[in-house]
């Protein structure tokens, strides 16, 4: 996502440090072109050839560098930078930049940086907590710098508290989620669901579903990286919850209907990806299950059609689209369900095709409106998702 892609990565001296080579690694993964600047403090946690054979590139840390030709390396540096973050950042980096203070080679090329500046700060609870460091992180952001929050827990120190650098995978979604994709979704507020319901047969057991709700995290994440205001509402427990993305955790289809119906009134698009653990018998003596190897029985409610709620309330201008599963008839099936939900997308795959379907990182879909049918070849579900809000934004924009 990150091709042609020049990231500035400046590392500070915390013992976060480790984290920051599974970041550059993440990074030159997604085939981005990676700068390592080090401080003197970073120095003595790792050193610079580790930064050097993941990267290719020469880790700059000394702003006289000798070796650097007619070149002024913070200078020519900061000027191809598509992005700057510092991972970690130390209490006192952050007093610097925060006050225009350009002493060493990290400073210096944030202080002539245009780019979009990203900086994660890591420390004691209560250097954290300080007022002092509080205002810095204030002052920062009036700067337009992006703060990405410290995670809690207990603390090289042995300190429990917040202070904690988020994980390198937390600090790539930033970084993807602030230069990976134009924002052509910008002002846009998107509502995604996704993932299973779970619904109750007795304390012990449930019913559901094999959705992960991989493809819905895709969507959610793809959505903020267009600029969107997102809010995901999701089943699913085993996925964590994406960055700068309004999570609304759920159980049931009952608490699902409840979470749409208060986020969707306000929302331009809608995207239903959720696969809902729905029992809908066709005779009342069908709607019994077991309770254990007695005769006794339960009954199990019907539960409400999230999409044809939304179909039925949708307003003016607003965007719905559906997913449909179906292991035969794919396409006219799915045209029936578009139809009658009142969608304008509705995106159809089927169950029996290898690499489609629940627990799958590909998916194979087609998307269809009143007017087109689009066969998407195997692809990962992050390439699906970008796929349908392109589609999604050239169907707004008509």
């Amino acid at each position: 996502m990150l091709k042609g892609k020049t990231v500035i990565l400046g590392i500070t001296g915390g013992i976060a440090c480790y984290k920051a080579a599974e970041l550059t690694s993440l990074l030159v993964k997604q085939h981005c072109d990676v700068h390592v600047i080090m401080t003197k403090g970073a120095l003595e946690f790792m050193t610079p050839l580790t930064f050097e054979a993941l990267t290719g590139n020469k880790v700059h840390y000394d702003i006289f560098d000798k070796d650097s030709g007619t070149e002024i390396p913070h200078i020519s540096l900061s000027g191809k930078a598509d992005a700057l973050i510092i991972a970690p950042a130390t209490a006192n980096v952050m007093a610097k930049l925060a006050h225009g203070i350009a002493d060493d080679m990290l400073t210096s090329t944030a202080l002539a940086c245009n780019c979009p500046k990203l900086i994660a700060p890591a420390m004691n609870t209560r250097m954290f907590t300080n007022p002092v460091t509080q205002d810095n992180i204030k002052t920062l952001e009036k700067y337009s710098w992006n703060i990405i929050t410290p995670d809690e827990g207990r603390l090289a120190c042995g300190d429990t508290g917040k202070g904690k650098l988020p994980s390198p995978e937390t600090l790539l979604e930033c970084v993807l989620n602030t230069i990976a994709k134009e924002k052509d979704m910008k002002g846009l507020r998107v509502l995604v669901t996704a993932g299973a319901t779970k619904e109750s047969i007795d304390p012990v057991r449930y019913i559901t579903n094999h959705s992960t709700g991989k493809m819905g995290y895709a969507l959610a994440k793809n959505a903020a990286m267009r600029g969107a205001d997102v809010t995901l509402i999701t089943g699913s427990d085993n996925l964590p919850d994406p960055t700068e993305i309004n999570t609304v955790h759920i159980e049931s289809a009952a608490d699902m209907f409840a979470a749409v119906k208060e986020y969707s009134e306000n929302s331009d698009i809608i995207v239903k990806a959720a696969a809902v653990a729905d029992y809908r018998p066709k005779t009342v003596a069908e709607n019994k299950i077991k309770k254990s190897d007695n005769d006794a029985v339960i009954e199990l409610n019907r539960t409400d059609d999230i999409l044809k709620y939304l179909g039925e309330h949708k307003k003016e201008g607003q965007l719905l689209c559906g997913f449909s599963m179906e292991t035969e008839n794919l396409i006219e099936n799915s045209r029936k369900k578009l139809q009658k939900k009142n969608l304008d997308m509705i995106c159809a795959n089927n169950l029996k095709v290898e690499g489609a379907g629940f627990g799958t990182s590909t998916n194979v879909l087609t998307m269809i409106t009143e007017n087109d049918e689009i066969a998407l070849p195997l692809m990962s579900k992050e390439e699906a998702a970008d796929r349908i809000f392109t589609k999604l934004i050239e169907n707004r924009t008509k």
